[in-house]
């Protein structure tokens, strides 16, 4: 018998509150983030259910954890070798025809997103996009909007396109170009929709007023060609092991040490762009749920959501529970948590679970890492990205987005 089930109501109480606490995202009086939250969490839970830290780390995934680190590693190399700025140049040069710029951009960072994390493409293409658009005396809120929007529907094209969808793909062994075909519908609608719901907000005039407190601009990464073909090189070589026997975080890291044997980039400047808090948020969340998971609570609340008729394993149930956690405590945590609650032995339910979370992620400000950093890059700017704002267009784009995504799951089976 586990510890934890010695004191269930002790691990239940710290289990809400730390999910509560992510909910609202910091805790009043401190200065807390999400990632604290879960750090904090995971050590009380742990004490609470006098778990050793041998019994603590094999609550973690350390397969979507070397997977994960390997890929911030790779971004990072791409980051330093100027290609994200290359691509942030040539996006913003088409400013000039407004609509034709926000197709582009959405194609464009979609792309981005579904083979680098999406977090930092919209980190990277947001100054500059901004920017551009203010010049051209541009609304950007519907542009930044359909950026985030993009950035995360995009992310649900593959299993790496972001931090959930990784956990998701190496909890129940999906296979990564089964995977890519049966998203390609679901996410080639949603692009449509957010173009068409964006669309509709170019007629909302010129550029509104600017915050007096603009932030200097980062100085971009100068181009370097030859470092810029090998990061791509490396990247290939790496989506097309993804279709062999060989495991994805194996091939990930012996990535990220080819990028470490460099002979330009010092490895703190690799490090150092590494998203270490979303690392220790996912390690912690892994512990917390993990821990969590062993006083039985998880397969009751499971067994009571069939008596009353909403079983989770149903594509448009698990669409819906999968949309309301996302939106209540952000997609990454909702996931954390739903792979312990929603039996993924089937691929349809996991394909669905990665599309619905990523797509969730667009309905409000909060549900997304990526729509944070879009509006924390465009306060640096001036540029005020409100919550209204951004759920004016965001909530529009999660409707459409996942009603397709329930049609296709019905039309597939």
């Amino acid at each position: 018998m586990h510890p934890a089930t010695d004191h269930p109501q002790a691990v239940l109480a710290i289990f809400i509150l730390t999910y509560a606490g992510l909910a609202v995202g910091r805790i009043p009086g401190l200065r807390l983030n999400r990632t604290g939250i879960a750090l904090l969490g995971a050590i009380a839970i742990g004490l609470a259910a006098h778990a050793s830290t041998a019994e603590a780390a094999s609550f973690v995934n350390w397969p979507t954890i070397a997977l994960l680190f390997g890929f911030f590693v790779i971004s990072a190399q791409l980051r330093l070798c100027g290609f994200y700025d290359r691509v942030a140049g040539r996006v913003s040069s088409r400013v000039d025809q407004p609509v034709s710029f926000l197709a582009f951009l959405i194609v464009a960072t979609a792309g981005l997103s579904a083979v680098l994390n999406n977090d930092i493409v919209c980190y990277v293409l947001t100054p500059v996009v901004g920017s551009a658009l203010v010049r051209k005396n541009l609304n950007p809120v519907p542009f930044l909007v359909g950026l985030a929007a993009a950035s995360n529907i995009g992310a649900a094209a593959t299993l790496i396109g972001n931090a959930q969808n990784m956990l998701i793909g190496s909890v129940a062994h999906l296979g990564f170009l089964n995977y890519s075909l049966w998203s390609l519908a679901p996410v080639a609608f949603g692009l449509f929709s957010t173009f068409w719901v964006t669309r509709l907000g170019l007629r909302g005039g010129g550029c509104p007023a600017l915050l007096p407190d603009i932030e200097p601009q980062a100085v971009p990464e100068p181009f370097d060609a030859y470092h810029a073909g090998k990061g791509i090189v490396v990247l290939a070589v790496v989506i097309l092991m993804f279709f062999t026997p060989v495991p994805r975080e194996v091939t990930v890291l012996v990535a990220a040490s080819i990028h470490f044997l460099s002979s330009k980039f010092r490895t703190e400047r690799l490090l150092g762009l590494v998203d270490w808090p979303v690392l220790v948020l996912f390690i912690s969340l892994f512990i917390v749920s993990g821990v969590f998971q062993e006083t039985g609570y998880a397969e009751t609340l499971v067994h009571w959501l069939g008596r009353v008729g909403f079983d989770p394993g149903r594509n448009p149930n698990e669409t819906i529970l999968t949309a309301a956690l996302s939106v209540a405590i952000n997609n990454a945590p909702a996931v954390m948590l739903l792979v312990k609650i929603v039996p993924l032995a089937h691929a349809a339910n996991a394909s669905v679970m990665a599309v619905a979370n990523s797509f969730a992620g667009n309905a409000v400000m909060t549900a997304s890492v990526a729509n944070i950093i879009v509006a924390q890059q465009a306060r640096k700017l001036g540029i005020t990205l409100s919550f209204a704002d951004f759920l004016k267009f965001g909530l529009p784009i999660t409707t459409l987005a996942l009603g397709g995504l329930v049609v296709w799951a019905s039309f597939m089976g």
